[in-house]
């Protein structure tokens, strides 16, 4: 059998099992799924005496980024217009999101939002939110030659590229589909014991995600109305009282075999967790207006919930997962990327006002993510699965009316001239930024030390000055 190398992705993870299938044994395989609450442990790497609180926003299927950042100077503009063909949007309707940084671009390069995002635009222009250009998974900094070149040991790629579930599952955990941790929950181990319950440091309000399991917590899930119960300890069985009351001695009583006793611990804990979390949220209920319709609104409502009852809950570290799909857009383009864009847009600008109103604005950052960017070129109603892509950064803390990393030119050739280097045909991005520059920045924000950050991100090694790559810096600047 081959050997496995210590800081390969793949031998992180096999760690994290080991470790995981060590602490959850007395947990026993019959732990209900549903349920998804975290192993109960100590370790920690700070204690928190402020809150904090990182939103991960994942758009599934994989964004198309060249409408999302449109370029609009005139130069730009027309190469977009040109390799776009019939996706190109018009250049009159990107007037009112025309993004107007405190520094220009060189060049008198220019950027405007989709149309539909009027609401993103002003908080980019107001200072509250910036764009990160390119961004994308990579094990090593690459350049075209180095993706084209075989020698794979030397120049390794993400693992299985262009793979909707693996590049979700690299992206949130840094190895592809089956990934037992991701860096979310990672950022919860060490944040953890601020935490007056460490059950909630990670919480999900869109279902079970490897990007908020960590060695000693998972997420915590709830829904976009509060935690979820146990139906049947909620109402009668069978119309019978008697028949719920013996039901809920029976899963929280102690049982002397060993798995069913912790069963029933698990049971007890998620009964006792959602009195807990629903009984706190009953106090907060902001008046900021979210819209209706609208799943990522409704799940993003409770997350500034959440962080309202967060002295209630006795949190200081959360880290937070919403999600919103449909971006898989081979076709119908330019009518389903309008109805998501202006979902995205109008969810962010209400949660970033209730965490004004919340007085938390400055403590809460929020980010997107995405399986991948998508290709320039059209293949006629659509685009196909790409790489890099453009991403959003908001909040308080966050230097914004600001665009961060390189611009990628606009081409699809594959000549050996400039324009051609930045991507890998067809328009796909190879990233200039990679996810684990990306989530060191908002990881050094939340509070985590340079000397953690490879137990968080075990590529991060390979970016950064003490790596010999000053371009690829693991701080982009785009937090206080």
């Amino acid at each position: 059998m081959n050997a496995m190398h210590p800081d390969t992705p793949q031998a992180l993870s096999r760690r994290s099992f080991l470790r995981r299938s060590g602490q959850f044994a007395l947990a026993g395989a019959a732990t209900p799924f549903a349920l998804n609450l975290a192993a109960i442990g100590e370790a920690a790497a700070f204690t928190a005496t402020d809150y904090k609180a990182l939103v991960c926003v994942f758009l599934h299927g994989g964004n198309d980024h060249a409408n999302t950042v449109v370029p609009y100077d005139d130069a730009n503009y027309g190469r977009y217009s040109t390799i776009r063909r019939g996706l190109a949007l018009a250049k009159t309707s990107l007037a009112p999101t025309l993004l107007k940084p405190t520094a220009a671009l060189a060049g008198g390069a220019q950027y405007a939002l989709h149309p539909s995002m009027t609401g993103l635009a002003g908080l980019f222009n107001s200072g509250k939110a910036a764009v990160q250009f390119n961004v994308g998974p990579l094990v090593v900094p690459l350049t075209r030659a180095q993706y084209d070149n075989p020698d794979r040991k030397t120049y390794p790629l993400p693992p299985k590229l262009f793979s909707h579930n693996d590049q979700q599952s690299v992206w949130q955990a840094s190895a592809p589909e089956g990934a037992a941790t991701g860096w979310g929950g990672k950022l919860g181990d060490l944040g953890r014991s601020g935490n007056g319950n460490a059950l909630f440091t990670c919480v999900s309000v869109s279902g079970n995600a490897v990007f908020l399991s960590g060695d000693n917590v998972q997420a915590y899930n709830v829904g976009r109305n509060g935690a979820v119960a146990i139906q049947a300890l909620k109402q009668d069985v069978y119309g019978s009282t008697a028949m719920r009351s013996a039901l809920a001695t029976l899963v929280q009583q102690p049982r002397s075999h060993t798995l069913e006793n912790e069963y029933n611990k698990v049971t007890t804990r998620a009964i006792q967790a959602e009195a807990q979390v629903n009984a706190a949220l009953a106090g907060v209920n902001p008046t900021t207006v979210f819209p209706t319709g609208n799943s990522l609104a409704d799940q993003l409502k409770m997350v500034a919930r959440l962080i309202g009852a967060r002295g209630t809950l006795g949190n200081k570290r959360q880290v937070f997962f919403v999600s919103l799909g449909g971006f898989d857009a081979h076709d119908g383009l330019l009518t389903h990327h309008t109805d998501l864009l202006g979902k995205l847009s109008g969810a962010l600008t209400a949660f970033y006002n209730a965490t004004v109103e919340l007085g938390v604005a400055n403590q809460v950052t929020t980010f997107t993510a995405s399986d991948f960017g998508r290709t320039l070129a059209s293949n006629g109603d659509g685009s196909d699965h790409g790489w890099g892509s453009h991403h959003f950064v908001l909040g308080g803390a966050v230097k914004g009316a600001a665009f961060y990393g390189a611009p990628p030119p606009l081409s699809v050739g594959n000549s050996s001239a400039a324009e051609d280097q930045w991507h890998v045909g067809q328009g796909r991005l190879l990233p200039s930024t990679s996810v684990d520059q990306y989530a060191a920045t908002l990881a050094k924000w939340f509070g985590v030390a340079d000397s953690e950050l490879p137990g968080v991100l075990p590529n991060i090694t390979r970016f950064g000055t003490a790596a010999g790559r000053p371009d690829y810096p693991t701080d982009l600047g785009f937090l206080a």
